[in-house]
């Protein structure tokens, strides 16, 4: 029954996933073939350069869905340790875009460290905690977990990125959450790590706008509330179904960074509230089996693992979708499998892959491991010896009794 739900679970999740990556390629067709059109002449220029990001991700979704997760232990480090060497070198070689250096920039392709960041903080995590007890202090949480977190988040407010650095927070507390960490310690950290948040807020001016636009935007509706300004109006504009595909004027002459973070409000104002109803249902749908999936699992590295990754998602998806409909400030957080941007698309189907290889792959998980019952398992091995034995000290004492009474007949 087990292995039953596990294949629909994976079946759930492919549909899903596929389905928004299939979706997020028409939406940045339909956001960018204007601008690209004025710009280079290709209107399918965007387009052309997702399509080859999407495949790369499916490809790679699928061959880590044939690869057994647990074997993901021993890239956990190498992957942790090359994540923060990128991290730190984005800042000193990478170009200088709008003001941030968040990117490495290959030739017409570009590669965004933080996203690697991301998943490999969340498989070591699993790691770790898999094979020892839940930290019960602020100090076990902080050594080497709290600490690594930290370290990451510092770097990738450097470049600068707000945005990401809340994403990898949440992720980060929904692991713990699953591991069993106790309720203070998780809130010592998190008061923590909100009041270092507040502080990166108050000394960079751009973010305190944010903030207060956020509050007020129709006060500023020209400079800082612009941007959630014109994404309310191009959603309101929309009504129940939409202008039509295509038919967006906002993304045309108002709505800055239509393709990427902003891509909800095309969706909004194109296909209205039943394809934005839609688009969220997708995402409620890819949590619930994310988590379902965690809730199964046996092996509690996969238990964490598929937890973090479901958090990591469907985490990324929740800021974006309230930060476009005013219910939270901007954070540059693309809309996962839809918006524009081939580091996040790669890496989170990457991510995809893992839960699908979680989903079935079960019982072969309650049959290996896991790590925390390696002692019993020794306890049960020694055990069996023993009975063993005995039964084969039984026997040769019933046999002997045999012998002895056969002599004992002939001597008579």
């Amino acid at each position: 029954m087990r292995a039953a739900d596990g294949r629909v679970d994976q079946r759930v999740l492919a549909f899903v996933t596929l389905a928004l990556v299939a979706f997020g390629l028409v939406m940045v067709y339909s956001a960018t073939s204007a601008s690209a059109a004025l710009g280079n002449g290709d209107p399918m220029s965007y387009l052309k350069r997702q399509s080859v990001y999407a495949l790369l991700g499916v490809a790679l979704m699928l061959l880590v869905a044939r690869f057994d997760y647990h074997r993901l232990r021993y890239l956990a480090a190498p992957l942790l340790l090359g994540s923060l060497a990128l991290c730190a070198a984005v800042l000193v070689v990478g170009p200088e875009i709008n003001g941030a250096r968040r990117w490495f920039i290959l030739g017409p392709a570009s590669f965004q460290p933080s996203e690697l960041a991301k998943l490999s903080l969340c498989l070591f995590a699993a790691v770790w905690l898999a094979r020892r007890r839940p930290p019960r202090t602020l100090g076990e949480l902080a050594r080497p977990l709290g600490i690594l977190t930290a370290i990451f988040c510092a770097l990738i407010l450097l470049e600068p990125d707000l945005g990401t650095t809340v994403t990898l927070c949440g992720t980060m507390l929904a692991i713990f959450l699953v591991a069993g960490v106790p309720f203070l310690p998780l809130a010592g950290a998190s008061l923590l790590a909100v009041g270092v948040g507040l502080l990166a807020i108050w000394v960079e001016p751009y973010r305190r706008e944010r903030v207060f636009s956020f509050l007020d935007p129709w006060s500023d509706a020209e400079d800082s509330g612009f941007q959630i300004v014109q994404a309310l109006i191009g959603i309101g504009s929309g009504g129940i179904t939409g202008e039509g595909l295509g038919e967006s004027v906002q993304k045309v002459l108002y709505l800055p960074e239509a393709h990427n973070d902003m891509i909800f409000a095309v969706v909004g104002e194109e296909l209205g509230f039943v394809g934005s109803v839609l688009v969220i249902g997708a995402f409620a749908a890819f949590t619930v089996v994310g988590f379902r999936i965690a809730l199964r699992c046996k092996d509690p590295f996969g238990k964490l693992l598929a937890a973090g990754v479901t958090a990591l998602v469907c985490g990324q998806a929740a800021i974006n979708l309230a930060a476009v409909l005013g219910l939270a400030p901007l954070t540059g957080i693309p809309l996962p499998f839809v918006s524009y941007g081939g580091s996040s698309l790669v890496v989170l189907l990457a991510g995809v892959g893992i839960l699908l290889n979680i989903a079935v792959n079960e019982r072969v998980v309650e049959a290996r491991v896991p790590d925390r019952r390696r002692g019993n398992g020794r306890a049960r091995a020694a055990g069996a010896r023993s009975r063993g034995g005995a039964a084969r000290a039984r026997s040769q004492r019933d046999v002997g009794r045999v012998a002895r009474s056969r002599r004992v007949a002939a001597g008579t």
